[in-house]
Order: structure tokens, then C-alpha cells, then sequence
């Protein structure tokens, strides 16, 4: 095998899910700074710590990823496409919305295992060290949990097809999400989030009362499962 070339997708990859990390949580942190002045003023070593565990993540999310975009450019392994008339033009939507249910609901159950007191001492308190979280927390995570969250999407493109730009709408939907749900403020108007599509999709509100109460408001996009599951608390009085 061409390990040189593996080796250099993987750090690529690495490089850039890094970079998407210090942009995305670099500028949601601006906007807390510029909206909220103070309000994280004393969690410079949290949010160090915060940092560096997600650069750490960062890697383990870019080395699975390198690997399946090498073996996708060079063998046509996944079911990415790049021709937009592989599938109808409707099918571009759906297959977004396909990733983020399946995503939504491996990151659910996962996330919820990762409370059993066994699982979460070795794995989930790195994440829950971060109180309150902030925008740098976003891919704060022990390595066993990043595992976890770095397989799913990598697993997906080998099932779902998907157009190369549907893709990365996933990828910046997950990073805004994953970033705006730890800021530990609303930025969404009221008017929204407590709107008929606010009951099924989860923003920081939702979130932040999962890091305050830990057992409920497991999702990740949705509150689907944490309805279902009756593990749905509502929002934060406090975001």
C-alpha cells in the first residue's frame, strides 16, 4: 500500500479539521467576547485545557477521514458523487437529512451510554470538566470518546450517497451545531427556539441544561431520540 500517500492524506485531513476548529470556535468565541463581554473572563484555563484536548481530537477525527478520502479519490471506494445528475436533484436535501438523523441517533445513544458512571469516568469527564462550556468546547472529548465520534460520518459515506457539496453541508452543519450548543448563551431568537421547529431542533438552550442536570438532552441535532426515550428536559433557564 502507499503508505506515504495515506500518511499525507490523513495529516492533510488532520490540518484541516483543526483549522475548521480554531475558525468556527475562534469566531463564536468573538461574538460571546463582543455579546456577552466578561462572561467567560475567568476560564482562560479551562478553555485552554478545552483546546487542547480538541486539537488532540482533531487528529483522531482527521486520521479516519484521510484515509477513506485517499481510498475515495484514488479507488472509488464511498458513495460519494461529484456528478449532479448522479440522483435526482431532490435527492440532494434528502441525503443531508439522512446523515443527520443517522448521526443524530449513533451520537444519542452513544452519548447516553457514556453517562453510565463506568463509561463516563473514562470517558465523557474530560467533556463535563468544562463548567460552564464555552465555544471552545466543542471537540473537547477524551480520546475514547473522540473515537466514537470520528467513525460515524467516515462509516456513512460507505452506505448513504452523497453529492461531494451535500457532504460538506453536513460537515459545517455538525461544526456550527457542535460549536453554537456550547457557547453557553442562546443566540437564536426567542421567537425561534421556542418556536414549532424550536421543539425538535436542539440549539444551546437545550444543551446547556444537559450539562447542568447530565442524565437528559442527549441529542446532538434533534430532540427526537430525547423525546421519544422521555429523557427531553426542556431548555435552560440559565442560557
Amino acid at each position: 500500500m502507499p503508505w506515504a500517500a495515506i500518511l499525507l492524506s490523513a495529516a492533510a485531513m488532520t490540518a484541516i479539521v483543526a483549522l475548521r476548529y480554531l475558525a468556527a470556535s475562534g469566531a463564536f468565541a468573538f461574538v460571546t467576547a463582543r455579546v456577552r463581554p466578561g462572561y467567560h473572563a475567568r476560564l482562560g484555563p479551562q478553555i485552554r485545557r478545552e483546546i487542547g484536548w480538541s486539537l488532540a481530537s482533531a487528529a483522531i477525527y482527521g486520521i479516519p477521514a484521510g484515509i477513506v478520502a485517499w481510498g475515495w479519490q484514488t479507488h472509488g471506494w464511498t458513495r460519494i458523487y461529484t456528478q449532479w445528475d448522479a440522483y435526482p436533484l431532490w435527492y440532494l436535501p434528502v441525503a443531508v437529512m439522512l446523515y443527520l438523523l443517522a448521526h443524530d441517533t449513533w451520537f444519542y445513544w452513544t452519548h447516553r451510554l457514556m453517562h453510565r458512571p463506568k463509561w463516563f469516568r473514562k470517558m465523557h469527564a474530560v467533556h463535563h470538566a468544562s463548567r460552564p462550556p464555552t465555544a471552545w468546547a466543542a471537540m473537547s472529548f477524551h480520546p475514547w470518546e473522540a473515537i466514537t465520534g470520528a467513525v460515524a460520518i467516515p462509516a456513512l459515506v460507505f452506505l448513504i450517497p452523497i453529492h461531494v457539496a451535500m457532504l460538506g453541508t453536513v460537515l459545517l452543519i455538525m461544526t456550527v451545531m457542535g460549536v453554537t450548543n456550547h457557547m453557553g448563551w442562546e443566540m437564536f431568537p426567542r421567537r425561534l427556539v421556542h418556536s414549532k421547529l424550536g421543539e425538535w431542533v436542539i440549539t444551546a438552550s437545550h444543551h446547556q441544561r444537559h450539562h447542568e442536570e447530565y442524565r437528559c438532552n442527549y441529542g446532538l441535532y434533534f430532540r427526537f431520540w430525547d423525546r421519544a426515550c422521555g429523557t427531553d428536559r426542556g431548555l435552560s433557564p440559565n442560557a
